[in-house]
């Protein structure tokens, strides 16, 4: 596969991404990075490690990625793996900084977040956002437009993005929520947000915090 074909693909999946990256695939290893750099550094944060430390503990994760790679049995199995290193390293940093006395921010160990509540939590995150973002691609691209201006920070009042999409002031109002009723259809999110609910023939709306956000 030459770099241009390689360019041409689209990592849809976490396996494509191992794929790609597996065969020495530049593109997949910046998809990669790029789609699993938050959450990486989300852990480095929770963790209570600055923006230099985070940055040195991520560049670890990364290369630990580079050999374990070609032994990662289940590609969907990556991100747990990325959330367990990197708690790993954040432990070891700080013990690290402990020993040398290094840094003058002193951590007790009862200020240490639990790592399995972190790596559950930075986890459901990363899935939700996933979901998020392929439930916003499938909707329609009027409806796309809508909900990014409506997002914008800082906001933009009805009457400019009334300007900006040439509708009149008040469809936005009832456009919105049709864009957030096909939000909340999309069974990957709704099964996230409301897993119980997901099971049964009851549509389950987005949390507060979601629907706020939009």
């Amino acid at each position: 596969m030459t770099v241009e074909t390689a360019r041409m693909r689209d990592y849809k999946s976490v396996a494509d991404l191992v794929e790609g990256a597996r065969n020495h695939e530049q593109p997949a290893w910046d998809a990669l990075i790029e789609r699993y750099a938050p959450l990486v550094w989300s852990i480095c944060r929770r963790n209570r490690l600055d923006q230099a430390e985070a940055s040195d503990v991520s560049q670890d994760v990364w290369l630990r990625l580079v050999e374990h790679l070609p032994r990662l049995r289940d590609p969907a199995a990556l991100p747990g793996w990325l959330a367990t290193t990197t708690q790993r390293e954040c432990y070891r940093f700080v013990r690290a900084a402990r020993r040398a006395h290094s840094v003058e921010r002193v951590v007790d160990a009862e200020e240490i977040p639990d790592p399995t509540v972190i790596i559950e939590q930075e986890l459901l995150a990363d899935e939700l956002h996933t979901a998020l973002h392929q439930a916003f691609t499938e909707l329609p691209p009027s409806y796309q437009q809508l909900l990014a201006l409506l997002i914008q920070d800082p906001p933009l009042s009805y009457a400019e993005i009334s300007a900006q999409l040439g509708i009149p002031v008040g469809t936005i109002g009832p456009t919105r929520r049709r864009c957030l009723e096909k939000l909340r259809r999309c069974p990957a999110l709704a099964a996230l947000i409301n897993p119980d609910a997901a099971t049964t023939d009851t549509q389950p709306g987005p949390p507060r915090n979601t629907r706020d956000k939009l």
